[in-house]
């Protein structure tokens, strides 16, 4: 009977060794396997952060990148640059002859006193390989405020009987074209800021415009 319980003893003694041996090896591979993951997340995320600049990295002046060929006639979209709204309104026809027709009516109409780059200080305020298409920091420039859009042209309570459309500050009053062009005679003075920027195929850069011919 003795050695039946020394047998079952050494049994018992075996098996537990071989669980522990099993526990062991797992633990090992599972160790391994997470400095195998944490590696190839090393690997992996500075490629990521390459693809999509940090929210300091925008603020600062990074450039940010928009497809604008599906932008539709009248049409208006918005991106953010530098923590600001950069307005892209691809302008009808009619829009684009209105902005004659308010010209009289500007305090700047040339883009004298105003920020834009030198391919943008025009009527329009536009590349001209696309006239109609109008890039513009949505700012306005007498204390900062967001003016609200008004693409319609015809009668507006806030842009007058004939307005050929433009944007209305609700903060104090002051009015633009749809060129960004300021008014007379409203607490603005110089026209909405023209950002730089450049084409690459369907895809506006704004912020940068290195390389332009």
């Amino acid at each position: 009977m003795a050695d039946n319980h020394v047998g079952d003893a050494n049994v018992s003694d075996a098996e537990q060794s071989t669980v522990e041996d099993i526990k062991r090896r797992r633990f090992i591979t599972g160790i391994t396997a997470g400095f195998g993951a944490v590696g190839g997340a090393f690997a992996v995320t500075p490629f990521v952060m390459s693809m999509s600049p940090s929210e300091r990295a925008k603020n600062a002046g990074a450039p940010v990148q928009a497809d604008y060929s599906k932008i539709q006639p009248g049409q208006m979209v918005k991106v953010e640059w530098r923590g600001k709204p950069v307005v892209l309104l691809k302008r009808t026809p009619e829009m684009m002859e209105g902005l004659n027709i308010v010209r009289d009516k500007l305090a700047d109409a040339d883009s004298n006193s105003s920020v834009q780059p030198e391919y943008a200080k025009n009527d329009s305020r536009s590349d001209a390989n696309n006239p109609d298409l109008l890039v513009m920091e949505g700012v306005c420039t007498h204390l900062g405020c967001s003016p609200v859009e008004k693409l319609a042209i015809g009668p507006d309570p806030q842009m007058g009987d004939d307005s050929q459309g433009g944007f209305f500050c609700p903060c104090h009053g002051s009015k633009f074209d749809l060129a960004g062009r300021v008014y007379k005679n409203v607490p603005a003075t110089t026209n909405m800021a023209v950002p730089p920027f450049k084409f690459d195929g369907d895809v506006i850069v704004i912020g940068d415009d290195e390389g332009r011919a």
